[in-house]
């Protein structure tokens, strides 16, 4: 690397880790969202804002980015971790689940509010190759943005992620029909689609088969090492492995990503992957969104006001109406159906790379091109302010449940229930059926809504603020019974509780030994294993079948129940370290 480069690249760098450590937490300090912090520092350091004047002030080359570009490959890799972080927090029965909400709203969206604008745009004199490209670029929504911002465990985090989802699989298909339609598409339009949908389809069947077998043996082998430099190496390994392989077969790499999230999620080691992996998302994320602001130049926006304001509001409610009506027809509640349609409604980084394409492909013009760059960046920046404004508004137009005044001042202590899915029902009939008494609580209204009209004690909240359990009475709780299906969720809720509360007993619903393990290192007082506990009760059947006398029966159930707790107890011990786990705990 000549010094001119590497003095270049070192000056970028300085500016990148100045933002971050120096700016973002200014802005944080007024409450302003870290996402608009790094647009707004883009904006400020790029080539239309401080890098304008290097010729002028040559010291500002020191503080600034001239050529954004460079910046590029690592915006898209934040992008990447993003998938993979999000494929960790999912699991392929979950993402199996969500097949009809991907398929059927998502493509919904992308079709129906991509027309709509593409017949606008058509109806103004666009040209209708042109008027297509644009109206599915403009269709897409950012996933980089909105999935930090919702989550993907709440109705319009599950809402968003669903279509996201579909958005992401139709990046290559809509990128060889816009080549198929351009005036200089060669012969091989579809054939060349078929190809790399084959040979994707291929691929991704082979990372699942192969990441099954080789994926634990990775992470067995890094863990055992005890060293966390190994096993970033073996994590980082594994998300560019599965991007590139998904890349060179034509596929968009964050499907490879997914794929590598999905597969560790399996495996015992997904949270200390998310753990170690988070920091290098946040930065890779903010140096996208860096990206982002330095492609405004405020000198064209100044030109174009009036158009570029005009663009970005019918943009943003032609697909917030859209997407609310679509989800209102499938079911949702007013209130999710309003937010996550505000939400969704800001364009994605995904349009650029359309637009980038159409452009090429000669269906827009490059002056066309620019001015909807722009109004994409805008709506970019402003998708924090949408967040905001979907809550405000989705919580006037149909107020969430809220704690009732009992459920706040509550005298009588009561065990608290985490999950109203059908577990938590259960749970909470065998304690009233005993007189004990409880309270239940969900960040799902619809769950809430159909247990409290069932006669269930149960409330809205997020059990992941302390001051929602707080408001239940958690200090003075005989105990708190986590009871959903999300193993990694059910960690992080119990590592949180035992933290605060050091003496609370918790009692918490495993999928099998493996993750009982995992929640008695997290901290749990008694981890139930699904699995444990259906061979037990099919033990009992046959044995009461056979004629065996109902109390030894139910004497033998017992002690082989506390014998496997404490195998389980002893296995979590064994291999438990500070900072990684060294391997599986036998069942």
């Amino acid at each position: 690397m000549h010094g001119a480069e590497l003095s270049s690249t070192m000056s970028d760098a300085l500016v990148i880790l100045g933002a971050t450590g120096i700016v973002i937490p200014l802005f944080a300090r007024f409450r302003v969202t870290p996402i608009i912090g790094f647009i707004l520092v883009g904006l400020l350091v790029g080539p239309f804002g401080l890098g304008r004047l290097v010729d002028e002030v040559p010291s500002l080359y020191y503080v600034s980015i001239s050529d954004p570009e460079a910046l590029e490959p690592f915006a898209e890799f934040g992008i990447i971790l993003l998938l993979f972080t999000i494929g960790l927090e999912l699991s392929f029965k979950r993402l199996w689940q969500l097949r009809k909400l991907v398929f059927g709203l998502g493509a919904l969206e992308v079709l129906v509010a991509g027309g709509l604008i593409a017949a606008a745009l058509w109806a103004m004199g666009q040209y209708w190759t042109g008027a297509l490209a644009l109206g599915l670029a403009l269709a897409f929504s950012s996933t980089a943005l909105v999935l930090p911002i919702s989550g993907t465990t709440t109705p319009v985090g599950r809402a968003a992620l669903s279509m996201l989802l579909f958005e992401d699989i139709m990046i290559v298909p809509i990128i060889f029909l816009l080549g198929a339609l351009g005036p200089t598409a060669g012969e091989d339009g579809v054939g060349g689609l078929v190809t790399v949908l084959w040979q994707g389809a291929l691929v991704v069947a082979v990372m699942m088969v192969a990441g099954r077998y080789l994926l634990p043996y990775l992470f067995g082998q890094a863990a055992r090492t005890k060293s966390p430099e190994l096993f970033l190496a073996a994590s980082l390994l594994v998300v560019i492995g599965a991007s590139l392989a998904t890349a060179l077969v034509g596929l968009s790499p964050i499907v490879g990503a997914l794929v590598a999230g999905l597969l560790i999620a399996e495996t015992e080691y997904h949270s200390e992957v998310e753990g170690i992996i988070e920091p290098f998302k946040g930065l890779a994320l903010g140096v996208f969104l860096m990206t982002v602001g330095m492609s405004i130049d405020l000198a064209v926006v100044w030109a174009n006001l009036p158009a570029v304001i005009l663009a970005v509001l019918c943009v943003l409610s032609l697909k917030a109406v859209v997407t609310g009506f679509l989800l209102r027809i499938m079911g949702a509640r007013r209130s999710t159906a309003i937010e996550t349609g505000i939400l969704m409604a800001s364009p994605s980084e995904t349009t650029l790379i359309i637009l980038a394409a159409a452009s090429a492909a000669l269906l827009i013009d490059r002056e066309t091109a620019q001015f909807w760059q722009i109004v994409t960046a805008v709506g970019l920046t402003v998708t924090p302010l949408l967040a905001g404004l979907g809550k405000v508004v989705a919580r006037r137009v149909e107020p969430a449940p809220a704690l009732d005044p009992l459920d706040a001042d509550a005298d009588e202590p009561r065990a608290i229930i985490i999950g109203l899915g059908r577990v938590g029902k259960l749970v909470a009939q065998m304690l009233r059926v005993h007189d004990k008494p409880y309270v239940a609580i969900d960040f799902d209204p619809d769950l809430v809504e159909r247990a409290r009209h069932e006669g269930y004690h149960a409330v809205f909240g997020n059990a992941l603020r302390n001051d929602a359990l707080d408001k239940l009475g958690i200090a003075r709780a005989p105990a708190v019974i986590l009871t959903m299906d999300e193993h990694v969720l059910a960690g992080r809720l119990t590592r949180k509780l035992r933290a605060a509360w050091p003496d609370l007993p918790i009692i918490a619903r495993a999928r099998d030994s493996a993750h009982a393990a995992e929640l008695y290192r997290s901290g749990a007082t008694t981890a139930v294993p699904e699995t444990l506990e259906s061979s037990l009760q099919l033990s009992e059947a046959a044995l009461v079948d056979l004629g065996v006398a109902m109390g030894p029966v139910i004497a033998s159930i017992h002690e082989k129940r506390d014998e496997f707790r404490a195998k389980i107890r002893e296995g979590g011990e064994m291999t438990y370290t500070p900072k990684l786990r060294t391997g599986a705990v036998d069942s």
